[in-house]
């Protein structure tokens, strides 16, 4: 499938995956928001955060097939660093030591495990588009991080499923414009496409998204982002278990790096700030 093919359907299905989840919270007495409740800075940074998260999601997946995935990751996971400069500028929040001393561990870790990847026979393949889309996907993952705190007043159910539910939407705007509709109709010719597009859709893009904004409401964004840097150690761990790639010692001990680092953010509270608002927490049934 081509990278907005493969994005529409992910994010639709996670759109879907949340809708349920939202109408669930909601018989069970979650506050809700209606559209004209939502304050207009909300709504500014909810429209803010959905167009960088199209631009992440087509400019990441292009750049898979431009260059190596493991230089795409290497190129994507700057973006923790990057969210930490801009809490130091723009939200005048310095990250404390243990914050510095944990990205660069997950940092130096993820490098170890990403570059145990690539193949010394296949050759690095640079391609200057490949790796500027890369480059941007980060860019775009740190505006989404980032404007985050701007819609706080929205409940973090209700915010994830908007997020994904434009994108779709805008995904499948992008395709009509383009002339490329059929790409997003790939899937109803070649049937045996639906089941990992499921899979992509509910555990890659439905629940993802939302615990990822829970954890920026909870914890802030310098620690989620460096917490995330768990998903290529993950990815390495699940391609040796269930592909059967070697696991390396190099990514071994990449690995050890980065949960080393996400024990040492979680064994130090947080630095104090405001209390989050609209965590996810359900009532109980009365």
């Amino acid at each position: 499938m081509t990278p907005l093919g493969f994005a529409t359907w992910r994010a639709l299905f996670g759109a879907i995956l949340l809708t349920v989840v939202l109408a669930v919270l909601r018989q069970r007495g979650r506050p809700f928001i209606g559209p004209r409740q939502v304050p207009r800075r909300a709504a500014a940074a909810l429209a803010v955060a959905a167009a960088a998260g199209v631009v992440l999601n087509l400019a990441i997946f292009i750049a898979y097939g431009r260059i190596t995935v493991a230089l795409a990751l290497l190129a994507f996971y700057t973006y923790p660093a990057i969210v930490a400069v801009v809490a130091l500028v723009i939200e005048r929040r310095r990250p404390d030591r243990v914050e510095f001393l944990a990205l660069g561990l997950a940092l130096g870790g993820m490098a170890l495990v990403v570059l145990g990847q690539l193949d010394p026979a296949a050759g690095l393949v640079v391609d200057g588009l490949g790796l500027g889309l890369a480059l941007l996907a980060a860019v775009a993952q740190t505006v989404y991080i980032t404007t985050s705190r701007g819609y706080t007043a929205v409940p973090t159910e209700q915010a994830a499923t908007i997020l994904l539910w434009i994108a779709a939407l805008a995904f499948v705007a992008i395709g009509l414009a383009a002339g490329s509709f059929d790409a997003i109709g790939e899937p109803f010719r070649s049937p045996a496409a639906w089941p990992y597009l499921l899979v992509a859709g509910l555990l890659g893009a439905g629940f993802p998204s939302l615990l990822f904004l829970v954890a920026i409401r909870l914890i802030g964004p310098v620690r989620t982002g460096i917490l995330a840097m768990l998903e290529p150690v993950t990815g390495t761990v699940l391609a040796a278990l269930i592909l059967g790639e070697t696991l390396g010692p190099i990514q071994v001990v990449g690995g050890v790096l980065v949960i080393s680092a996400g024990v040492l953010l979680q064994r130090v509270p947080s630095p104090a700030g405001a209390p989050p608002t609209h965590p996810l927490q359900v009532p109980a049934p009365g």
